[in-house]
């Protein structure tokens, strides 16, 4: 009976070494294989060169698989939540083809001097009030090129009815950067283009800025929008008569007093010569 309680103890003894010695063995070599294999971590790259000051675009974003445990520090994971509000955020350094996008490089849209940031050197931002008509139905896109036309009516009844409505350009080529706070995205945006505009936001110098501060006091502005890379024509004859005002006069006949063309009756002139038969003459 000892010897059976013994025998069992040395076999129940071995088993549990068995299963020792294979577990660690098993450990081994899973922590080996993690060792060789380790996690890795998509993270965003550069798919292409940007320089400073550029905004983002969604294919200028690509993707690199780095070991999770070596992620830089501001190290931006790929996901389609990071790559939605990285799109129209401003670079601040140069980046090339394959270089690891940080925090710290990337000005998004909303953030504090963003704006300021997105403007060239020298240049103004100045926000036009528009309603559906004004501001073209919501068709106008940040990127897009506008004229601004100044249409105004005069109150002083000794003005000519044909000249008391006037339209004119106050502002030619001028680059739109925002439509309410939907930001300029490089030559194109993410999302849809609000339906209902209240406002417009154009890049100007500093007298345009001026200029069109005063054309809203005087009256109704508008905005037309330029073909696609249409050139500034600023200089040009064609810019000069395009900044002539138009009056009413111009546009409407009846307000010009003009009617159709009647034919005068003929001038009939009888000419007596003694006792004959006169004769008539017409003019």
């Amino acid at each position: 009976m000892i010897m059976r309680v013994a025998l069992l103890g040395a076999i129940m003894a071995g088993l549990v070494g068995f299963g020792v010695v294979a577990f660690l063995s098993m450990h081994s070599r899973s922590q080996a294989a993690a060792a060789e294999h380790p996690a890795q971590s998509p993270v965003l790259v550069l798919a292409r060169e940007v320089r400073a000051g550029s905004l983002l675009r969604t294919e200028d974003l690509g993707t690199k698989l780095l070991p999770a445990v070596d992620l830089p520090s501001g190290a931006i994971t790929d996901a389609p939540a990071a790559r939605h509000d990285l799109i129209g955020g401003m670079i601040r350094r140069p980046l090339a083809v394959g270089d690891m996008l940080h925090a710290e490089d990337v000005m998004r849209p909303g953030d504090h001097g963003f704006l300021a940031a997105v403007l060239k050197p020298g240049r103004r931002a100045i926000t036009v009030g528009v309603d559906a008509i004004t501001g073209t139905a919501g068709l106008i896109w940040p990127g897009d090129r506008v004229d601004v036309i100044l249409t105004q009516t005069m109150d002083d009844h000794q003005v000519a009815p044909a000249e008391r409505i006037a339209a004119e350009t106050v502002l030619q080529n001028a680059l739109v950067i925002a439509i309410d706070q939907l930001l300029v995205q490089g030559a194109a945006t993410e999302g849809p283009s609000p339906q209902n505009p209240r406002t417009v936001t154009l890049e100007v110098s500093p007298r345009e800025a001026e200029r069109v501060q005063v054309a809203e006091r005087i009256g109704r502005l508008s905005l037309a929008v330029r073909a696609l890379d249409t050139p500034s024509d600023s200089g040009t004859p064609e810019a000069e008569a395009n900044t002539l005002p138009v009056f009413a006069g111009e546009v409407s006949h009846a307000l010009r007093g003009d009617s159709a063309p009647v034919e005068p009756a003929p001038v009939v002139l009888r000419v007596y010569q003694g006792t004959e038969e006169g004769k008539e003459f017409k003019y």
